[in-house]
Formats: structure tokens, sequence, C-alpha cells
């Protein structure tokens, strides 16, 4: 059955296009570790009649009548939040992550004041304050880094340094391109020492966190919880905010993303992140989650036994991020493309202390969820970091770069991306 039907009858272009991405995704391996796929059952409530209503406010507080049937949905995504997490407040209505970082800002903070997050070039993300963004021109950041790139060990006592001086009102854990774990508890004391509140970012783990495989920030007093709820959750593309026991902070939080910053929450997906949520409290998510790190770690051997540089010098979670100039002599932006041209996807990064541009950097961002999804395991991890090194070794070998891309497909055909995952 077409479930695109009445798009083919009405907007072929429209149509043409989401047939071409659905062909891409069926032939090619998603590597872009902050991508996955979704269950059909995520598809369906995100392409729902809930899509029709507006719902301002929360359930049983709205400013709308006819929420029967929102309420219940938004109350499920909220209790689904709290069980997965282990906290006593979920905010469910960000529209993505970055929202849900501004609107946590502005809940804790105000105007001036200080967030002591993660460089970007040493893993952090645009929104923990990245000169080019608005939000940096509201609020103060400052940055810690790694002590060893090669090793990922954050520089902890010049954390507590830089806090000590700045008296910073957020500190926030959390990244975008760091591949270890965090030493939570020292974030929390340090945090403690100057008063600030403990954030922590789980954009990118927030499904291993929720399917038990890597340490919860909430087990060691942190305050709040900001993610989105795709990467490795498997949901709608979205975020949210926990906040682990503290009524005062969940309603400030509440006011801050309504009305403080958004309007009318999307009920469709709000339901999507429901069924997502429901998902991850199955059994089955554990075993996914814990097969992603098991690929992982099969793809970081392969790479350090080829000596190529990876970052933090391997993986605690589901990403990686490789030196492919420094060690092999290809920028992030030519292995983005060359490895693209055999069906491989995945970006370009910089590294810590990055020499080269942004848009043509030194790094390569790669992760397993998605592959995980489509059931591959080991073995498959093991081949496709293989067949990575060997294309870019010899990057302007079309017969090489032919034969590795009919290699790609087969494997994505014994492979098909699935539709449910229950």
């Amino acid at each position: 059955m077409n479930e695109y039907n009445y798009i083919k009858k009405q907007d072929a272009e429209i149509y043409e296009a989401i047939m071409g991405e659905e062909a891409r995704e069926a032939s090619g391996l998603e590597l872009i570790p902050s991508e996955n796929y979704v269950s059909r059952a995520v598809r369906e409530a995100n392409g729902s009649v809930l899509t029709n209503k507006y719902s301002e406010g929360y359930p049983g507080r709205r400013y709308y009548g006819g929420q029967d049937y929102t309420d219940a949905v938004e109350q499920l995504a909220i209790d689904r939040a709290c069980e997965l997490f282990g906290c006593t407040y979920a905010n469910v209505q960000p529209l993505s992550g970055a929202p849900a970082n501004v609107a946590m800002y502005f809940a804790l903070m105000e105007p001036g004041d200080t967030v002591l997050g993660m460089d970007l070039s040493h893993g952090g993300h645009l929104t923990h304050g990245h000169p080019t963004t608005s939000i940096n021109k509201v609020f103060n950041f400052v940055r810690y880094k790694m002590k060893d790139v090669d090793t990922g060990e954050i520089d902890y006592d010049e954390l507590r340094e830089v806090a000590l001086e700045h008296k910073p009102k957020i500190i926030l854990a959390g990244f975008s391109a760091y591949s270890r774990e965090l030493d939570y508890q020292k974030f929390v004391d340090i945090a403690r020492e100057v008063g600030a509140y403990a954030v922590a970012d789980m954009a990118h783990i927030a499904g291993l966190i929720a399917g038990g495989v890597v340490q919860n920030p909430f087990d060691y007093g942190f305050d709040v919880i900001t993610s989105t709820t795709h990467k490795t959750m498997r949901g709608p593309r979205g975020g949210m905010i926990l906040i682990r026991e503290d009524k005062e902070i969940a309603q400030k939080i509440n006011k801050a993303v309504f009305p403080g910053l958004q309007g009318g929450p999307h009920m469709n997906l709000i339901a999507g992140k429901a069924v997502a949520f429901g998902e991850a409290l199955r059994p089955e998510f554990k075993e996914y989650c814990q097969q992603v790190l098991k690929n992982a770690k099969a793809m970081e051997k392969v790479f350090l036994e080829k000596e190529v540089r990876l970052l933090g010098g391997g993986t605690d979670n589901h990403l990686l991020l490789a030196d492919v100039y420094g060690s092999l002599g290809v920028t992030g932006q030519e292995a983005e493309t060359v490895l693209d041209e055999i069906g491989i996807t995945l970006n370009k990064n910089m590294i810590a202390d990055e020499s080269r541009t942004a848009m043509d950097p030194s790094g390569i961002r790669f992760g397993t969820p998605a592959m995980t999804t489509r059931g591959m395991k080991e073995t498959e991890a093991t081949r496709l970091a293989e067949i990575m090194i060997e294309v870019l070794k010899d990057k302007d070998n079309q017969q090489l770069k032919d034969a590795l891309k009919a290699e790609v497909e087969a494997l994505c055909t014994s492979f098909p991306v699935p539709e449910s995952f229950v």
C-alpha cells in the first residue's frame, strides 16, 4: 500500500521528493549519529489529525476547548518520559533541542547571567554559547575543554577554576560531538560549590540513558536534563525538558516554554513522542541500545587498528570523531563527499583546537544508531569501518568506489529499514 496516495494525486513534485528520500534511505547507509529511523507507528502519530488542534497551555489548563484527547496524549508523553528517566516532571512541548535549551536558560537565569558549557570545538553544541547564535547576545557564556584530546578527559580543574571565577548560574554538561562518559559527580559538586544549577544536555545520548546502558545524570543529583526526542530516542524530531524533582524549577520551565517562547504545541509531534517513549519502555529497546554500543566499539577497533586517530581515543557511546585529515590526508568535506558517493552518509566535523575552517574541517563524525535500527551487528559494523577507510585511502579510484557502492547497497538490501520495533 502506498501511504502517500493523496500527495501523489495532488502534488507530484512533493511526492517525487518524498519517494526520492525514501529510496535514498533504503539504498544507502545512515551514519550521522544524530539521525535515526522512526517506526511506522511514530510516523502515523506524526501525520495524524492531532495536527489540526491548537492546545496552548498544559493538560487540564488549556486556553481553548475541545482538549479531551490532546490532554490524554500529552499526559501520556509526560508520564512515560518521567518513567524512562527517573524524574518527577517533564515538559514535552519544545519543538526541538535548541528551543528546549533556550527555554531552560530563560527559566533559570536573567539576561546577563553566565553559563559554563563545553567549548564547541571540543564537542559542545551551538546552543552552548557559540558567538554566532542569538542567545549569546542575551547571556554570558564561558567554556571548559578537554585536558587531553587523545583520551577525552575533561579538564575538571579548569572547569572548577572558571566556575569559581565567573560564578555561573548554570553549569552545563553535554555535547554534540564527544564520545566519552562524563564525570557527572564532579559537575554536581562544582555546581553546588558555586551555587549553580547542574544541567545536562543529553540530546545525543537520551536513548542510551533511557535504555540504561550509559549513566543517568539524575542519579548524581542533576537538576535538569534537556534533550531532543529523535537521535538515539528513535522518536519524531522534537525536544523535551526533564526536571528531577524540584516543583519550582518545573513551574519556571513550563512558563518559559509557554507562553515565554512558544505558542500552541504541535500535538501531532507530542503524540509521536508518546509512541516513541512507549517503545523505549519495552525490553527490546534496552537490547537495541546495548547493540548500539557494541557496534560503535567494533568500528572503533578498526579505526584504531588502521591507525586513524579518534578524538577521545575511542568511544563510550554511539558516536566517533575521526581526524581524517591528520591520519589520511583527506579533509572532512572531501571525506563526506567521497563516502556519500558510495552510499554512506555522515558529516564533516571540527576537531579539538581545529586548524581548518568549519566548512572544510579535519574531522568526520559518525555513529551507529541508525545502522543498529536496521538490525546490523558487529560483523557489519566492522566491515563498514573497513570500507570507509579503504575508500578514503584511495578516493580517486572510481572502480573501487563502484565496487564498494554495490557492496553498501547489497548490505542495505539485506538489512532493510524496519516498519516496527515491537
